[in-house]
Order: structure tokens, then C-alpha cells, then sequence
């Protein structure tokens, strides 16, 4: 009587799994295979060094979908395509800056992203500095700072889930805005980073409605520090010279590349990463990595040979960097099947490893949560909340209502690179990104053949209390 016992509730607790035994037994193995695999290294390895850096709307980013297209077929995806669409183009031509006075010398700087020209020859003024955005906002509006270069000094707080981030990046559009509102010739910020290279850091800007526009570029962390300097030692005002000439055009091209592993019903699981980058280094952590996590988690599935219940799709978004375009223009192209989408998820933070899995499906469905974050354990990955992103370019997918998780990796030294000419393949841990890689399989697979929703199901089609079930029997 007591073996019944035992097997009955061994069955039972079988039963309320919502992770099937042989899908779970499969995560598991591809754990395994992609620990001892380095196709996701190979991939990224190949895209940094065939095409380089892949700036929104260039021939190198076109390049950069050729080369996708190929890599994605020799893999053997299947439905592999791309899907184009048109970009404004932005790119720099010439940067440079300088103390004319009192303390003569260069100072490494770069343009940002969307930034408006200096007149030819630049343009020369007095710095008036700024420890933080908030101290410019509450400076006086008007002419009031007629003539002069504002400087935003602010750093950024180093932290492992990248969380400083959000604060430090409100100077790259706002300086150049708040000077504007103030008669400025011209903005200066310290570099959106948390590193002490003379690498100054790129990044996107935009400019507010009816504001004039300045032109804008970030200094390098040391060249921050010795402007400021400069300011401190000097005993009448430190004079300026910064130069910026860029090339503009209404309309590029760009596009997101997809490939599939085809399931047995028409709901999709996506992964995905951008493909673009920006010009200073060769994208090999943004996002060259997230691109070798998605299409070699992809590779280790496909080689399976079994075919998931539902689609697995894997884009490589393009024009991320420069507004999240390629992102929307997927929402947009693929609004009629965003209800087929039953997750999505993004690789796009470096290649570091995964330490936390986080996400935000049906508070109903999180027993499916659970039961993923069981077989991730062993990889040193801890259950998060129920409040994921999902990733940049999965925003517009979790805006529609699409269930997103976020495979969280350690940052710690993410905004060493970000955006800089040291964003390059040696600064990838093989075996940090193969793990990435694994954790990437595993999910997937789990969300590919797990039944059921990961949304919260519509209250009228809601599961019958247990009164109500006794009742019907």
C-alpha cells in the first residue's frame, strides 16, 4: 500500500509539472552540448572581423545582413530573409577639440549621434561646466549663457545590472537641449561609460521640438577630468575649440534579418539581437555577442533534429542604436501574428554571464517560470522577479502584450566598452559567452514545446475555482 502511495504521488507531481519530463531532459542536454560548443564565439568572431563595425543605414550594416543571410543558411535555418526598410543616416566626418586657452591642448572627444554641424572651422567659446543635469536645468533660461560651451561633468555609477545607466544617459540629449534653451554655441558631456580610458563614448542624441539646436559631442573620462581641471587651476575663463562636421540623409537603407526553426504550430518564440553598431569599435560586445548567443543557441537547437512544437525565430533587429527602428518597424510588419508571439526575449548586454533569469509573463503562469529557472540553476543563474524588459529591441513586442524574459548578465564592466573604439572581439570570455549560449538553448526549448500560455489568460476563459469544479463533476 505504501509503493502505491509513493507512485501515486510521484505521478501526480508529474501531472502538475508544467515542464514535460522529455522537454526538460532535452533543456538539460543542451545545456551540456553548449558548454563544450563555440559556434556562438565563431559567429561573433565572423561578423567583427568580415564586416567590422555596422553603423545604422551604412553599406557596412548592408554588408552586415549579406553576411547574416549567408551565415543563417550554412547554419541551416530555414524561411531565412530579409525584411528592409528606410532610416534617416547620420555619420561623422570629422571631430576635434581643443583648450585654446590658458592651458593649450587637444582633448579626445566624440561626435554624438544625430548631432547637428559646427560651422566650418567650429566653434570657440568660454566653458561654463556642470556637475550634474540637474544643476543645468535649474540654471536660468533666456541668453544667459550667450557665447558660451556648457560642459555636463557627470559620471556614472558603476553597477552589475547596468542600472546607473539610465541616470548618466540623460545628459547625452538633454545638454545639448538645455544649452540650446540658454543661447549656447555648443554642448560638451562627459562620456555616457564607467572607465578611465581616453576613449571617449558615442551614442545616440535627439533634439526636443523647437529648441535651437547645438552641437554636441562627449569627452573622454580622463579628458573630462582634465578640462575640469583647467577650470579649477585657471584664474579667468578656459576657452574651447570644438569641431564637428557630419554627413546626412533623409533616407538609407536597413532591415532585420530572421531565421526560423520551423515548429508544428504557427506561435512563434523569438530571440533575437541587433545587428547594427557603432563606428568607433567593431560591435563585438554591442552586440556582436548577442548575436552569436541567439544564432548559436539557435544552431544547438536546430541540430537536434526535432521539431519544437511551436517556431523558434531569431531576428538580428536592425538600426537599434539609433532609436530602436528596426524594432518597431517588426511590430509594425508583424502586427497581425504579435498574438502568436508567445515570448520574446533579447541578447543585447554584453557578453557576461547570465546570473539572474527574470520575467514578466501571466502572474498565473509563473509555475512555468519556476519550473525554467530549475533547470538554469546549475548554470549559476538565480530565479528573478516578475518585472522583466525583455531587451531594447523586444519593447515594442512587451508594449503589445507578448510575455518577454530577461536573461540577466553581469555588466560590472559593460560601460568600460560600450559605444568606444575598445568594443572589440578580445575583450569576449569564450566560455562566459558559451554559457550565455546555454541558458539561451535551454529557455528557448522550454518555451518552444512547454504547453499552455505564458499570458494571462482573458478572465472570462480563466480556470473554474474548485467549487465550481465539484460542482460541474
Amino acid at each position: 500500500m505504501a509503493a502505491t502511495t509513493a507512485l501515486t504521488a510521484s505521478a501526480f507531481a508529474q501531472a502538475e509539472s508544467p515542464l514535460p519530463p522529455k522537454v526538460e531532459a532535452d533543456a538539460k542536454k543542451l545545456i551540456e552540448k553548449a558548454l563544450a560548443d563555440d559556434q556562438g564565439y565563431r559567429t561573433v568572431e565572423e561578423l567583427t572581423t568580415k564586416v567590422g563595425a555596422r553603423l545604422a543605414g551604412s553599406e557596412a550594416e548592408a554588408r552586415a545582413r549579406d553576411w547574416a543571410v549567408d551565415h543563417l543558411k550554412s547554419l541551416g535555418f530555414k524561411n531565412v530573409r530579409i525584411e528592409t526598410f528606410e532610416i534617416p543616416y547620420w555619420a561623422r566626418e570629422k571631430e576635434a577639440a581643443a583648450i585654446v586657452s590658458p592651458f593649450p591642448q587637444e582633448l579626445e572627444i566624440t561626435g554624438l549621434g544625430g548631432s547637428v554641424a559646427t560651422p566650418e572651422g567650429g566653434v570657440t567659446g568660454e566653458v561654463v561646466r556642470f556637475e550634474t543635469m540637474t544643476e543645468l536645468k535649474n540654471y536660468p533660461e533666456g541668453d544667459t549663457l550667450a557665447g558660451k560651451i556648457v560642459f555636463v561633468d557627470e559620471p556614472m555609477v558603476r553597477t552589475q545590472d547596468g542600472s546607473g545607466y539610465g541616470v548618466a544617459v540623460a545628459k547625452r540629449s538633454g545638454a545639448a537641449n538645455e544649452a540650446g534653451k540658454r543661447g549656447a554655441k555648443a554642448a560638451l558631456i562627459r562620456s555616457v561609460g564607467t572607465d578611465h580610458h581616453r576613449f571617449p563614448h558615442t551614442g545616440l542624441m535627439s533634439y526636443e521640438k523647437d529648441v535651437t539646436k547645438v552641437p554636441t559631442a562627449a569627452l573622454s573620462a580622463p579628458d573630462s577630468d582634465q578640462l575640469a581641471r583647467a577650470l579649477e587651476m585657471s584664474d579667468g575663463p578656459v576657452t574651447v575649440l570644438f569641431e564637428l562636421s557630419v554627413q546626412t540623409r533623409e533616407k538609407a537603407p536597413s532591415g532585420n534579418v530572421i531565421a526560423e526553426i520551423p515548429g508544428r504550430t504557427d506561435e512563434i518564440v523569438l530571440i533575437g539581437a541587433h545587428l547594427d553598431s557603432w563606428d568607433l569599435g567593431t560591435g563585438a560586445v554591442d552586440d556582436g555577442a548577442g548575436v552569436g548567443i541567439v544564432v548559436g543557441a539557435g544552431k544547438l537547437m536546430l541540430d537536434k533534429r526535432k521539431k519544437p512544437e511551436r517556431t523558434i525565430r531569431i531576428v538580428l533587429f536592425g538600426s537599434e542604436e539609433v532609436g530602436l527602428l528596426g524594432a518597431f518597424e517588426y511590430a509594425r510588419a508583424h502586427a497581425a501574428e504579435l498574438d502568436k508571439h508567445v515570448m520574446g526575449a533579447e541578447s543585447d548586454f554584453g557578453a557576461g554571464k547570465i546570473y539572474q533569469f527574470q520575467t514578466r509573463y501571466g502572474e498565473s503562469q509563473l509555475d512555468k517560470a519556476a519550473a525554467m529557472a530549475r533547470v538554469l540553476e546549475p548554470l549559476g543563474i538565480a530565479r528573478g522577479d516578475n518585472m522583466a524588459g525583455g531587451g531594447p529591441d523586444v519593447i515594442p513586442l512587451r508594449i503589445a502584450g507578448v510575455p518577454v524574459t530577461s536573461l540577466r548578465q553581469n555588466g560590472w564592466d559593460y560601460f568600460d566598452l560600450h559605444h568606444t573604439p575598445d568594443d572589440t572581439l578580445d575583450k569576449i570570455d569564450p566560455d562566459e559567452l558559451a554559457q550565455n549560449v546555454a541558458a539561451y538553448a535551454a529557455f528557448t526549448w522550454m518555451a518552444a514545446n512547454m504547453p499552455g500560455p505564458f499570458r494571462e489568460p482573458p478572465a472570462e476563459e480563466a480556470a473554474p475555482t474548485e467549487d465550481v469544479a465539484d460542482g460541474a463533476q
